[in-house]
Order: structure tokens, then sequence, then C-alpha cells
């Protein structure tokens, strides 16, 4: 009897630490995709200046649409979690659309080798967001999963693991003009 409940111990114990490591391994996915996403999000953080202080020499009169920038810039820099990350990049990101719809309507600034340099950059930097978003949502989704699937929700609950949000597109950034220069 004593044996039974002794290999019964055992197994569960080994079931739980197989479960928990899998579960740290998951979550560790998540904070390595999120550090990536996060990298370009600093990037793009850090061009926006040089950007603005492009079109500030051309324009004058389309401060409302630089002020957007500003303070979604301003907004992301504050952000302190994932989540405000998130609601920063997509204010960021539709801000960044107006910029671009700028660029288009002056052909001064169009040509200007700094202007289409620093657009093409972010235009890169936006790709490797979304790939890196979906490397991102891969690994969240696989997470969640495991902390809600029974008998890894059992062990999830008694680690106190939370769900994890998505990095999803807002509709203005699925629908926003591309960032692509005809050069």
């Amino acid at each position: 009897m004593y044996i039974f409940i002794i290999v019964a111990v055992v197994i569960f114990t080994f079931y739980f630490i197989t479960i928990q490591n899998s579960l740290v391994s998951l979550k560790n996915q998540v904070q390595k995709s999120w550090a990536n996403i996060d990298i370009i999000l600093k990037q793009r953080f850090d061009e926006i200046p040089q950007l603005i202080e492009i079109i500030n020499q051309y324009l004058q009169h389309e401060k409302n649409i630089l002020n957007q920038v500003i303070e979604a810039r301003s907004l992301y820099g504050k952000a302190r979690n994932e989540g405000e990350k998130i609601k920063a990049n997509q204010q960021l990101s539709n801000a960044i659309s107006g910029i671009v719809a700028i660029g288009e309507n002056y052909p001064d600034l169009k040509s200007n080798n700094n202007f289409v340099q620093l657009q093409k950059r972010i235009s890169e930097l936006e790709e490797g967001l979304a790939h890196r978003r979906e490397t991102y949502n891969d690994s969240v989704t696989n997470f969640n999963t495991m902390i809600e699937q029974f008998p890894s929700s059992v062990v999830a609950g008694m680690l106190n693991y939370k769900t994890k949000e998505l990095f999803e597109v807002s509709a203005s950034e699925k629908i926003r003009p591309s960032l692509k220069t005809n050069v």
C-alpha cells in the first residue's frame, strides 16, 4: 500500500515538474518575442524626431499631424508594460500614416533624400514589426493554450500564471497606406 502511494506521489511530482517546465519555457518564449518587438518599437521611436525635423523644414501648416506624432511618441515613451506599448504603437502607427500622406502631397518633401531615407527606414521597421508581431502572437497563443488546458491549467493556477494579451493590429493600421517609396 505504501509503495502504491509513494509511486503515485512520484508520478504526480514528475508530472507537475514537467508541466511547470513547459509553462516556464512558453513564458520565456513570450518574453523573448516581446523583447524582439520592443527593439523595433524603440528603433521606430528613435527615428520619429528626425522625420519630424525634416517635415518641419517644409511645412508649417501641417502642425496637427505633427502634433499627433509627437503625442503618440510621447505616449510610447511613457508606456511601461506590454498592453500600454501595444496601445501606444497603434496610435503611433496611425500618426505615421498621416506623415506618409504629407509626403505624398508635397513633391519637394518627397524628393528630399533625408525624408526618403527615413521613410524607407520606417517602412523597414514596420515590416519587421509585422513579422515579430506574428511570432509574438504565436508564442502568446501557445502560452495561453497551455495555461487554459486541463491538467496544465491546474498547475498554471497554482503558479498564478495569467493569460497574455495578443498584439493585434487596429483597423486603421490594416487599411493605412503603404510606407513604401517609389525610389
